[in-house]
């Protein structure tokens, strides 16, 4: 027997399976199946039982990997398959590829990425979110500054703690622009807090166009950035990343610059 299911909807599936195993387990006489001579649910709807759950599974697992990279908020561009390594310095295709296995997340290895404004370095991290989704792991994508913000409102705010705790249960989380602006002391020990406790339980990748030397002074705490760098750098790799920003080579706008130079010239005269 075929028969096509993709088209119907679930409660329909439901009901079709209902209906095919309560007349294989005693039969009825208005089912098609008792018609054509009392066949039974193995000669007659087992394929057609094993199609319908084939599907309803390959859906809900689509629709469970569509629900978690939505929630790993991973940024616009994220897909390693079109990396430029011909813009990008710093990183080989070959290290790339060793990234992407994430045999160093099952280690429990972070990465910093480091490296002036355009080079690759959110790209990068966001493509490893992906990534770990992908194979089924939970990560996330967050920048600096709603990190900060997460760890400002957590105690007063019920979304804000949520947010927290997703994050305290991920295997990997990416923080992107680490140490770009300066933090106030309880920030900084909130942040301190949450790397701890992700410490040899998660993985980080870091993005951050500052060393970990200057560090300190935005922290505005040796002792604090001493232990802080001891517990992100005592399993990790650092890539430098150089070049130009390809976000400004490659910058457009929407104005017509031979309009914009005509009406330019109108005023002028």
């Amino acid at each position: 027997m075929s028969i096509l299911i993709k088209d119907t909807t679930r409660e329909e599936r439901i009901r079709i399976i209902n209906r095919a195993l309560n007349c294989g387990a005693g039969g009825c006489e208005n089912c098609s199946s008792c018609w054509l001579g009392g066949g039974s649910i193995d000669s007659i709807y087992q394929d057609f039982i094993l199609n319908v759950l084939k599907t309803e599974v390959e859906e809900r697992q689509k629709r469970e990997l569509q629900r978690r990279i939505k929630k790993a908020k991973l940024p616009r561009s994220s897909n390693l398959d079109s990396f430029d390594f011909n813009h990008s310095a710093g990183i080989t295709r070959m290290q790339l590829g060793q990234l992407r296995e994430l045999a160093w997340l099952d280690q429990m290895y972070n990465i910093i990425l480091m490296g002036p404004s355009g080079t690759g370095k959110t790209y990068i991290t966001g493509g490893l979110i992906r990534d770990a989704v992908l194979k089924g792991y939970k990560a996330q994508f967050i920048p600096m500054d709603q990190l900060v913000e997460i760890l400002r409102m957590k105690d007063v705010s019920t979304s804000a703690m949520s947010a927290y705790k997703h994050l305290t249960k991920c295997n990997l989380v990416g923080i992107d622009d680490i140490m770009l602006m300066p933090m106030k002391k309880e920030e900084a020990v909130a942040f301190f807090n949450l790397v701890n406790l992700l410490y040899e339980n998660a993985s980080l990748v870091i993005t951050t166009n500052k060393a970990p030397t200057e560090w300190v002074e935005i922290l505005q705490d040796e002792v604090l950035a001493t232990a802080l760098l001891d517990r992100i750098l005592y399993h990790c790799d650092i890539i430098k990343l150089t070049g130009s920003s390809y976000r400004m080579e490659n910058r457009s706008g929407f104005l017509n610059k031979n309009t914009y130079s005509s009406t330019s010239n109108q005023q002028k005269k």
